[in-house]
């Protein structure tokens, strides 16, 4: 077994965390589950009834009743299932096998969640969308019932000058461009099961070996994964590992029978990486260090439409809605599902990071520091990425990070030459 967990930042590495393997077992069928300090019980009036989706490890819960939230559950499924629709859509169930119960497991067992729901497939966003249209609306500003997603990931529609790449280079320490993809056909990972898992994780593995010129690389599954190579993995920064308890994944039952199933590939010059079987059944990443984010995001482009290519191939196809986009296993990360951002060097914004905040907001972007949002940052390098998902498409939330962190850099310089910013015109 792994004995770390890893996450990824900035462009160029994985930020280890400490992870504690998960409890075995759990009570008896069909009681009401009581603490006793793992995962498998419920204070909120879950109960295991022997879903088929069980395993040793994880049980789902199923509720009878809406659950008994408390002041504790901040997530928008928390705050927006009402018991009238509770009780409208408990008995629903996908063609895979997911309820709602299994839905909002997640966001009932883990309080702090902000979403607190999950699609077991591509099926779930239909049959459930009365509690997940409003999800998204309150995420995401965006109102499936009324609007529509667009697509677009032409790089060459970036308007990013010779000027503007100059500064990016000054400042910028790397960049990263990322967004889930998931196959069409299979349970997402919270409702799957072995079968479904392994075909996944086959019909990727034969889309990685379509790969050619700058995409072409290798794949790693973790369940096989030798000492030599988990060695090599964790050096790069491109490990990852089994979701701590207190993840969205974990109660969601995304963690079941880790890591058999899951893998890495990463292209022969370590700018493209592809997580198989974590959050979504793809995870794609284009990184490199430095600040050219055309060719940051030509590369994620080449990977996305690779992935497509691949697998009509070998007879699959990616999941995709015209209302949504590309769908996935959260509402977060619906629409583009993308997060575009850089790290970046701002010694005098990190002197006030709500001020930094504030200017980011101006331009719907998101900084984080070391220790994540709203703290200060080691070193004065900051995330920066955008703020929405849905609603535009990938060129214009690249280019609204590209035009917002140019806004930032020029805040940075007028800063640093001893002039005071000024609302309302610097930001």
């Amino acid at each position: 077994m792994f004995s770390r967990a890893f996450k990824l930042i900035g462009g160029a590495g994985l930020l280890a965390l400490g992870y504690d393997l998960a409890t075995k077992g759990g009570p008896p069928s069909d009681i009401l589950a009581k603490e006793s300090g793992n995962h498998n019980v419920s204070l909120y009036g879950g109960r295991i009834r022997g879903d088929p989706k069980d395993t040793a490890e994880f049980k789902y819960f199923t509720y009878d009743t809406l659950p008994a939230f408390t002041d504790k559950h901040r997530s928008l499924m928390a705050k927006l299932l009402t018991p009238e629709m509770f009780a409208r859509l408990k008995d629903r169930k996908t063609g895979s096998g997911y309820t709602l119960s299994n839905a909002i497991q997640t966001g009932v067992e883990t309080p702090h969640l902000g979403v607190g729901i999950t699609a077991g497939d591509e099926e779930s966003w239909e049959t459930f969308k009365d509690i997940m249209y409003p999800v998204i609306r309150g995420w995401h500003n965006f109102d499936p019932n009324t609007q529509f997603h667009k697509t677009d990931l032409d790089a060459s529609k970036l308007n990013f000058n010779s000027e503007q790449q100059d500064k990016f280079d000054q400042y910028v320490v790397s960049t990263r461009i990322r967004a889930a993809r998931n196959v069409s056909g299979f349970p997402l990972p919270a409702g799957t099961d072995v079968k479904g898992r392994a075909g996944v994780e086959k019909v990727l593995s034969d889309t990685f070996a379509c790969f050619s010129g700058d995409l072409k690389g290798k794949y790693y599954s973790l369940g096989s994964l030798s000492a030599e190579d988990e060695s090599f993995l964790r050096e790069n920064g491109f490990l990852f590992q089994k979701p701590k308890t207190t993840n969205l994944l974990t109660n969601a039952g995304a963690a079941r029978d880790w890591p058999n199933n899951r893998g890495i590939f990463h292209n022969d010059n370590r700018t493209a990486l592809c997580w198989v079987n974590e959050e979504d059944h793809c995870r794609i990443i284009s990184m490199q260090m430095g600040g050219n984010v055309q060719q940051v995001f030509a590369r994620f482009a080449s990977i996305s439409d690779g992935l497509q290519a691949g697998s009509e191939k070998v007879g699959a196809k990616l999941m995709y809605s015209d209302r949504l986009g590309f769908l996935g296993t959260c509402p977060s990360n619906l629409g583009t599902g993308l997060r575009a951002s850089v790290m970046i060097k701002l010694p005098e914004l990190n002197k006030d990071p709500a001020l930094l905040e504030k200017i980011c907001d101006s331009f719907d972007l998101q900084p984080r520091g070391s220790a994540g949002e709203h703290s200060a940052a080691v070193g004065a390098k900051w995330d920066i990425s955008n703020k929405q998902r849905i609603g535009f498409s990938e060129v214009e939330l690249v280019q609204k990070m590209i035009d917002g962190v140019d806004k930032v850099i020029k805040a940075e310089e007028k800063l640093a030459s001893g002039a005071a910013l000024v609302e309302g015109v610097d930001y």
